[in-house]
C-alpha cells in the first residue's frame, strides 16, 4: 500500500480536492500503475465522499460502486433496501432488483438521501458524486473511509480481482453532469414544462427535476439545488441512441 498526499494543507496545493473529477485523479491512476495496486482511492477534504480508480485507470462512479455494494450486501441482508438519485444509472436500480433487493430512487442532495434512508430503513445509500452512506453494521451516514474499508473488505473475499468486477457491471452509455445556464426565478417553471411537454409521449419521473424515459434509455432535466443552473443527464444503450434522446431534450429545451 502507498499513499499520496496524506500532509495536512487547506490550500490542497497538489490539485483540488474532488475525487469525482477525473482531471484530480491523474496522480492516484499513475501510482496504481507504478505500484501495479489493485486500485486506488481517493477522499474530498472532509472524506465524506469516495473516489475509486482501478488497476486498469478507469474511474469507478459513485452508481458503480453502489452496484457492487449492493450486491455484496444481500449477500447478508437478502432483501434489503438500499436509496439512490434521479442521476444515477438505470443499471443500478435494475441490478439491485434483480439481486432481490429494494430500489427506491430519490431527490439529489446527500441530506435528502439521508433523510429518505432513515425513513425506509435502507441498509445502504448513494449519490453519484462519492457519497456513500452505509447503516448495515455502521451509522447510517456518509463516511467515505468507511466506504473505502467496506470496498477493501468486498475485494478480499472475491475470487476476482477489482478490474474483473467492474468489467462485469452493466455496460450503459452516458454523460457526464450537463449544466445549462438558467435563471433562478425561471429554472423551476423551465423543468415543469419540459415534464409537461414529454408526458404527452413518455413516462416522467417527477420526484426531483423531470427523469424522461425513453424506453431504451432516459434523459434528466432537474434545477440545480444551488447554482441558477439546470442540470442535465443522459444514458441509453448505444452511443447513437445516446445522441438522439440528447438532440431530442435539448431540442425541447431551445423551443
Amino acid at each position: 500500500m502507498s499513499a499520496l498526499y496524506c500532509e495536512m494543507d487547506g490550500r490542497f496545493p497538489h490539485h483540488h480536492p474532488d475525487p469525482t473529477v477525473e482531471a484530480n485523479l491523474a496522480d492516484l491512476r499513475a501510482e496504481v500503475a507504478r505500484t501495479r495496486a489493485e486500485l486506488g482511492i481517493a477522499f474530498d477534504g472532509d472524506a465524506d465522499r469516495i473516489g475509486v480508480v482501478d488497476a486498469k485507470g478507469r474511474m469507478v462512479w459513485g452508481d458503480q460502486l453502489m452496484i457492487l455494494f449492493a450486491r455484496d450486501l444481500l449477500a447478508e441482508a437478502p432483501g434489503a433496501t438500499f436509496v439512490s438519485e434521479v442521476k444515477c444509472s438505470q443499471a443500478l436500480f435494475d441490478e439491485i432488483a434483480r439481486a432481490g433487493g429494494r430500489a427506491i430512487m430519490w431527490k439529489v442532495g446527500h441530506s435528502r438521501i439521508k433523510a429518505k434512508m432513515e425513513e425506509e430503513r435502507a441498509a445502504l445509500a448513494g449519490e453519484m458524486s462519492g457519497h456513500i452512506c452505509f447503516a448495515h453494521r455502521y451509522l447510517g451516514f456518509d463516511d467515505a473511509i468507511y466506504a473505502a474499508a467496506r470496498l477493501v473488505e468486498l475485494c478480499s473475499r472475491s475470487p476476482r480481482n477489482f478490474s474483473d468486477l467492474v468489467d462485469e457491471l452493466p455496460h450503459l452509455f452516458n454523460t457526464p453532469e450537463i449544466h445549462v445556464a438558467c435563471p433562478d426565478d425561471v429554472k423551476f417553471q423551465v423543468v415543469a414544462e419540459i415534464a409537461r411537454r414529454f408526458r404527452r409521449q413518455h413516462q416522467v419521473i417527477d420526484i426531483d427535476g423531470a427523469r424522461i424515459l425513453f424506453g431504451d434509455g432516459w434523459g434528466l432535466v432537474r434545477a440545480s439545488n444551488t447554482q441558477p443552473v439546470l442540470v442535465l443527464r443522459f444514458e441509453a444503450e448505444s452511443t447513437q441512441r445516446l445522441g438522439e434522446i440528447r438532440a431530442t431534450v435539448e431540442r425541447e429545451l431551445a423551443a
